[in-house]
């Protein structure tokens, strides 16, 4: 939308320049006009669209050329007024006044061009038949003043064609699409007046809705069917709009959905302000699920409670682009056909929301979030969390979603210990293998609530190079019981990273169905976990007939959820005595206090 707009008027002398100006502001023609109106500027309280108006007279008589030529560089659309009896006046707008406003300029930068017939009630008829050839000669000509500087023709209607251009189609069928909330390819009675509340601020009364229908009806051959407007009806009214020199209707309706005179979204519009303090967090809150849930509901068309790969392909058909690749199906839940659940389906767009909040946010721009949950932007479905050190000092967190970073070398399973986190073992991820992803999350249970985990696979050459890239909710350090070199590689990655901060960490013992081998560090897992005051090592293995079992990743978010705990409650002494001390000390100790107890007896 333009901050103000300029408009000038040429033409020849006496053909009533001055007079429509000073009419304008006097709502009257005056009787004494004098040879040049001084420029008129109108509040932008006092227009329609909100935009100041500057409005400015030539006169041949009292300017010079290179003066005319300056305001036409400055004006936003040029009115050229010519006296409707003399027909020498029409002839000098196409061999004088066109060539001297867009001569030799290329057909993208040209000024719009408003034709103004004054003097009409002094003829009868109209002089449209010789104008009209005129206006087919020359594409930059518009209709009126308002609504060719504030809705400009140009973006929205090919005059030689007489069809919408392109990118217009595209935007009103992404628009259509959007509005028809059943998916059905129809916008219903109920859909259209939601259609019209949302643009116009009030619904259709019954009659004039049905009197659209049958405009469209008459005009084209499927533009209406089941009572219904199709996409091509949707077009055809538009179309109608247009041609009948009612812009403002279609502009209204392109500005409302996020566009702007390009007939691109607007970055207001897709990427709204939104702030994320330094160790804060984002997520989707009871909003986001509700619009996203209905999204979902409406692009499954078979009702089986998942998207088929053509159902998705659907939903992101008011995309640009489709912003989810194959690696999808590997990163998220899926059912047993191997389509996207309702589950797995929040469960992404919680990852996005998470990870990168502002492609969220252009995403639910391009679902149309404002228009359908009635709020200013999408920035209204989105929580920011408080900052961690305040969660870290209270003892307690309202996060919803946590990130673990799962971090081990090469050879260790850490690809098969994020598929397991979605419900499959090794023989399932070895008969479907898909898309490598580095992200897995999935919802567990922490403390009798619903938390989403997100684990992130680092690759062994990724170096940590700050404090930022080991930073995360919690840590899991993979190592593989029969690789005598990999728990180094753990030991290390804790010692240089953890070891002072407040990040929790565990230590997993993958592939715990093989042989367990002695590893090459000076102290055996369990002694680490325990000098360190960790919790002893979990065993897991994912290569079993059955599902995986969960109860590592509900540690994991346990952890994350009260990393306060993490240091100060580590289970009985006696347990870490069995358990990094070995047996034989064990006995040694039981002995002892058995003869203490007895000499005290």
């Amino acid at each position: 939308m333009k901050r103000d707009v300029r408009i000038l008027l040429v033409g020849e002398a006496q053909v009533g320049k001055t007079s429509l100006i000073m009419a304008l502001v006097g709502e009257e023609f005056p009787e004494e006009v004098p040879p040049r109106a001084e420029e008129i500027t109108i509040p932008a309280d006092v227009t329609p669209e909100k935009v100041p108006t500057h409005i400015v007279d030539y006169s041949e008589s009292e300017q010079t050329e290179d003066e005319l030529q300056e305001e036409i560089t400055k004006a936003n659309v040029v009115c050229v007024v010519y006296d409707v009896t003399v027909e020498a006046t029409i002839e000098k707008i196409r061999t004088k006044w066109i060539p001297l406003v867009n001569g030799g300029v290329e057909k993208a930068s040209r000024i719009p061009i408003i034709l103004v017939g004054n003097k009409s009630d002094l003829q009868s008829g109209s002089s449209m038949e010789i104008i009209l050839p005129i206006m087919n000669q020359f594409s930059e000509i518009e209709t009126c003043v308002e609504k060719a500087v504030l809705h400009p023709t140009a973006p929205l209607y090919d005059p030689e064609e007489k069809q919408l251009r392109p990118t217009c189609a595209r935007a009103l069928t992404r628009i259509f699409n959007i509005s028809d909330q059943d998916n059905n390819q129809i916008l219903s009675d109920d859909e259209l007046n939601y259609f019209q509340k949302s643009c116009f601020g009030n619904p259709l009364a019954p009659q004039a809705l049905e009197d659209v229908k049958t405009v469209v009806w008459k005009n084209t051959t499927d533009g209406v069917q089941d009572n219904g407007l199709t996409l091509n009806g949707f077009l055809f009214l538009n179309t109608l709009f247009i041609q009948r020199g009612r812009h403002e209707t279609t502009w209204s309706i392109l500005r409302r959905f996020g566009y702007a005179d390009e007939l691109e979204l607007t970055d207001d519009y897709l990427y709204p302000q939104f702030r994320v303090p330094q160790g804060c967090s984002t997520e989707l809150n009871h909003f986001g699920y509700q619009f996203l849930q209905r999204m979902f509901e409406k692009h499954d068309k078979d009702g089986d409670g998942a998207l088929s790969p053509v159902e998705l392909q659907s939903f992101f058909n008011v995309f640009p682009y489709v912003p989810w690749g194959p690696e999808l199906y590997n990163t998220v839940c899926t059912t047993d056909k191997g389509l996207l659940s309702l589950h797995g389906f929040l469960c992404q767009w919680t990852l996005v929301s998470y990870l990168d909040v502002h492609h969220c946010l252009e995403y639910l721009g391009y679902l149309g979030y404002p228009i359908f949950s009635e709020h200013s932007s999408q920035t209204q479905a989105i929580t920011v969390t408080r900052e961690k050190r305040i969660d870290l000092e209270k003892g307690q967190t309202q996060r919803n979603v946590f990130l673990c970073k799962v971090i081990g070398p090469r050879g260790t399973g850490k690809s098969a210990f994020l598929q397991a986190f979605l419900g499959r073992n090794l023989a399932a991820q070895e008969e479907s293998p898909g898309e490598l992803s580095f992200y897995a999350i999935n919802t567990v249970q922490v403390s009798g609530q619903e938390k989403y985990l997100i684990l992130y696979e680092i690759d062994v050459d990724t170096e940590f190079m700050k404090a930022a890239d080991a930073a995360c909710d919690v840590a899991c350090l993979v190592y593989n019981v029969n690789d005598p070199k990999s728990f180094n590689y753990c030991a290390c990655i804790y010692k240089q990273h953890y070891m002072d901060g407040q990040i929790p960490c565990i230590f997993v013992a993958s592939k715990s169905d093989l042989p367990e081998v002695t590893q090459q560090h000076g102290l055996s897992p369990a002694e680490f976990c325990y000098k360190h005051r960790l919790p002893p090592p979990f065993y897991f293995t994912c290569n079993s007939p059955g599902l995986p079992s969960t109860t590592i990743y509900t540690k994991l978010a346990t952890a994350a959820a009260f990393p306060h705990l993490n240091d100060t409650e580590l289970g009985a002494a006696s347990f870490w005595l069995r358990v990094a001390l070995g047996a034989s000390i064990t006995a040694v100790v039981g002995f002892a206090l058995y003869k203490a107890v007895a000499k005290s007896k």
